[in-house]
């Protein structure tokens, strides 16, 4: 039986649920990079027919473990938001829990083979965006730190996020797969230049801890080409983007500054707030009443820090629930990676995991819903592929 002979029983075996469910979910994962509103829209009508298909089979929904401290994250957050100065407040913006719902369905719709469409999707998406990204810079004149690139996105924090993590596949893909590197290995220029010319420090850190991180994994002797690429970059960037990566080792610059007063204000909301924090979405209206004297800006709407932003909203409870789901996730991962099943999947996962905790030191990435929902298929991924496809299995002996 040749592969379109397999791939037209494959279709023919799988109910029409199944197949509209799993282009939903292609659609979502397609979109979380061009536009958070149809991202979520998409994400409603997935999740309409993943509990159809559950109940069609009865079912029940499953998850990989790192799930359930996530749970409680979630639930310790609704507590903060319930002791919060404005309740109310706090509870809306407690609706990006409702992401955290991505693990279960990633999870059961992505599974075995149909995980590598999930990701060739990312990077093809990824390498548009950066594309576009490109244009912006050269053609349309957002090439300044007050305009910079942002792609689809509506904010350039969340289009270098994003960026981010899809270098961090694309270079799990290349390091450690034994085919289709071809296109991430073409779209990777493209990638590591769009990100280059967002101006955004954070991410560039993120993008050398994630891929540092590959090159251990694969052979240490490789993080030698680290400063290689570095030294390329600061030769062949205008000189507004070696002027913006010199930054980072200046700390008289004022963004710099500034975020080492947001964490001494944070330091102050958390020693008031110890067990509950101020709330969801209470830093910034409480940020002229904590602020650092040596702050830069008057108001600040997050610390820039992902785990003092947690603790200072939701308390030490919350954090430490947070950085059990962070050491779950990372040993699950670990894991697959070591029993060499998927190690490109088990990677690209790692890459992102390492790449949100470095840049998350001077951003809080992990509150940003489109960076937030690509993070979590991510790091889904490597657990879906482990379970099988019920219908590709039925399909096989044919």
């Amino acid at each position: 039986m040749n592969a379109t002979t397999l791939s037209l029983s494959d279709a023919q075996t799988t109910p029409l649920l199944d197949r509209l469910t799993m282009a939903l979910l292609l659609s979502f994962v397609a979109t979380v990079q061009v536009s958070i509103v149809a991202a979520e829209a998409l994400l409603v009508l997935l999740l309409f027919a993943w509990v159809a298909a559950l109940v069609r089979d009865k079912t029940r929904p499953s998850a990989p473990r790192f799930f359930w401290p996530l749970l409680a994250y979630a639930a310790v957050t609704l507590m903060s938001s319930a002791f919060s100065i404005d309740p109310i407040e706090s509870l809306i913006d407690s609706r990006q829990l409702f992401l955290f719902l991505i693990v279960p369905v990633v999870y059961d719709v992505a599974r075995g083979a149909r995980t590598r469409t999930v990701l060739d999707v990312i990077v093809t998406v990824g390498a548009l965006a950066a594309a576009y990204g490109i244009i912006q810079y050269g053609m349309l004149h957002f090439d300044s730190l007050r305009l910079r690139p942002r792609g689809t996105m509506g904010h350039y924090m969340t289009y270098s996020g994003t960026l981010m993590l899809v270098i961090g596949v694309a270079a799990a893909r290349i390091v450690f797969g034994v085919r289709d590197r071809l296109w991430p290995a073409l779209v990777m220029p493209a990638l590591i230049v769009a990100l280059t010319l967002t101006f955004t420090r954070s991410a560039w850190v993120g993008v050398c801890v994630g891929v540092s991180l590959l090159f251990i994994l694969k052979d240490f002797r490789l993080t030698g080409l680290i400063p290689v690429i570095i030294a390329l970059l600061l030769a062949l960037a205008p000189d507004r983007i070696t002027d913006r990566i010199m930054s980072v080792f200046d700390l008289r610059d004022p963004s710099s500054r500034d975020r080492v007063a947001m964490l001494q204000t944070g330091a102050a909301m958390i020693k008031d707030h110890p067990l509950a924090g101020v709330g969801p979405n209470m830093v910034e209206r409480l940020y002229t009443q904590y602020r650092d004297p040596t702050s830069v800006q008057k108001v600040n709407p997050h610390l820039h820090n992902v785990p003092v932003q947690i603790a200072a909203e939701r308390g030490l409870p919350a954090l430490a629930v947070w950085l059990a789901f962070i050491g779950m996730l990372a040993v699950g991962v670990f894991r697959i990676f070591r029993s060499g099943q998927d190690r490109v999947l088990a990677a690209g996962a790692l890459a992102a995991i390492a790449a949100m905790l470095s840049a998350g030191m001077f951003e809080y990435n992990f509150g940003d819903s489109e960076f937030l929902m690509l993070f979590l298929i991510l790091v889904t991924l490597p657990f879906a592929a482990e379970r099988p496809d019920p219908h590709a299995v039925a399909a096989g002996p044919a």
